[in-house]
């Protein structure tokens, strides 16, 4: 059982599908009651493989970079450019 895996699970809320399965593990049971069924896992090692699965799940959104807010060329905005009227276009 990853040691990461099991913190997150066990800083979830009370009565979380993750906290429970937790307090399962570190309590050495393999039946576990959570949202109204109860589940007999065969080992530790599986309810802790189920735990690797809820955590991946869990945090599998892929996380991005703040996006930059774009710049627009030509004014003054642009560094190292000096403010200057607009031509016209005809």
């Amino acid at each position: 059982m990853d040691p990461t895996v099991l913190a997150w699970a066990l800083a979830q809320p009370a009565g979380s599908r993750a906290a429970v399965l937790a307090a399962a593990y570190t309590g050495g049971t393999t039946r576990v009651s959570f949202e109204g069924r109860t589940v007999e896992y065969r080992t530790l090692d599986e309810l802790g493989r189920a735990l690797a699965v809820l955590h991946g799940a869990e945090n599998s959104t892929v996380r991005r970079p703040a996006a930059r807010p774009r710049r627009l060329r030509g004014g003054a905005a642009d560094e190292g450019e000096e403010s200057r009227p607009a031509s016209p276009r005809w």
